[in-house]
């Protein structure tokens, strides 16, 4: 299988301001033709480094792409790095020079006499032309090796790659195409996972799977190769099967759908309206339902009642339902759903009222104490959690956790 690696360019990559994007979507293109990322690099502009970095890749991999450095100003050292790594000349293009120069004029300026470097081209390398910007990439075939220069600027790197890259490197790669999915699993821990569908994917060496955890759930990537996408697809389907045999309902996507994805595609289906009262989310599971297309569908109304006065007010929740049981409690999360629910005349009403902290926890109510509940016209029914983390992580994981209830029930 042809393999690759990732070089990403620019000291801005490496403080806390600037994420490399780049490297993820070159990783998805590179798979989807049969080509494994086997190395990513951030790298700084600092020559030494950069020039090690590049021999080293040119000794591992059959694909070296790099993203950024090719401006016109004095940290922009991608050029002249990648000649010196690759025993290359820089060479004045005449042609790529008019062309940055007609650029300029297009846009009613003058070129600045700085702007000449990005018209120097690596010896014996074709020029990709750039219409979103001045800085034209370069490919060169170099000892077997395919050596791809692109910009930094996604709006400039993509099309690039789109037109002139992709093509080519397909046809290296062969027949082999590789396809990835990923299973969303909610409710379990990742052993308790892997406890239970590791007697199944052990039996694969294609598909390979691996378990992650992030925030609130359990992520399991699949990849698959095959001479087509079909065949690999296929290999995936077979596997996937018997993970969501042994993980039943706790499965809650396929291919890496939001939890707020699923549930609106259910309530879309079904026809169901949805309206959801919350406290110590502060509005976190509305903005993630409407954050999905179309939303407005099925999502009718969300109402943050922080304070109790607010859920009495906006929820009809009684006050002394609030003073017998507590804000946070069971009793109180029922009476917001069914009150939200009443009050928007939808089918189902979802309410998540807890103590997100990092203050206000006792010995009988400790921070991470949420309760959630469910109301539809039949039956109201809540959850009791303890979850933990930092203020962030149990606002995050109890909208998760009441998507899920809600999901479930629809189900």
């Amino acid at each position: 299988m042809l393999t690759a690696e990732i070089i990403a360019i620019g000291s801005e990559l490496l403080t806390p301001f600037h994420a490399d994007t780049n490297s993820l979507w070159l990783t998805e293109k590179l798979n989807s033709v049969g080509i494994e990322v086997k190395l990513k690099t951030i790298v700084g502009d600092d020559d030494a480094r950069l020039e090690e970095t590049l021999r080293d890749a040119l000794r591992r991999s059959r694909v070296v792409i790099t993203t950024g450095g090719l401006g016109p100003t004095e940290d922009d050292i991608t050029r002249k790095i990648a000649a010196r790594a690759l025993g290359r000349r820089l060479l004045l293009n005449e042609k790529v020079l008019e062309d940055i120069r007609a650029k300029f004029m297009r846009w009613g300026r003058k070129m600045p006499e700085i702007n000449t470097r990005q018209a120097m081209v690596i010896e014996g390398a074709e020029v990709l032309d750039n219409p979103n910007g001045t800085a034209p990439g370069m490919y060169l075939e170099h000892e077997g090796r395919a050596v791809v220069l692109l910009p930094g600027p996604p709006r400039e790197m993509r099309p690039m790659y789109e037109n002139f890259i992709n093509a080519r490197l397909a046809a290296k790669a062969g027949d082999l195409r590789v396809v990835r999915r990923v299973l969303r699993v909610v409710g379990l821990g990742e052993s308790a996972v892997d406890e239970r569908i590791a007697p199944v994917y052990t039996q694969y060496q294609n598909p390979q799977t691996t378990i992650l955890f992030n925030r609130s759930e359990i992520e399991i990537h699949l990849t698959a190769q095959g001479k087509t996408e079909q065949e690999a697809e296929l290999l995936l389907d077979g596997l996937a099967g018997q993970i969501e045999e042994r993980l039943g309902e706790s499965v809650f996507a396929f291919r890496g759908e939001m939890m707020e994805e699923v549930v609106g595609l259910r309530l879309a289906v079904n026809g169901f309206t949805l309206a959801v009262a919350e406290s110590c989310t502060g509005g976190l599971i509305a903005e993630r339902l409407t954050e999905v297309p179309g939303s407005s569908n099925y999502f009718k109304e969300g109402v943050v009642t922080y304070s109790n006065e607010a859920k009495v007010r906006l929820l009809g929740v009684p006050a002394d339902l609030i003073g017998e049981y507590g804000a946070v409690s069971a009793p109180v999360a029922e009476a917001m759903a069914e009150g939200v629910r009443e009050r928007a005349e939808t089918d189902f009403g979802l309410a998540v009222t807890g103590i997100a902290g990092p203050d206000g926890g006792t010995e009988d109510k400790p921070v991470g104490l949420v309760y959630i509940a469910l109301s539809d016209d039949a039956h109201t029914e809540h959850r009791k959690l303890l979850l933990p983390g930092d203020r962030q992580l149990i606002r995050w994981r109890a909208s998760q956790a009441a998507l899920d209830l809600l999901r479930r029930r629809l189900i």
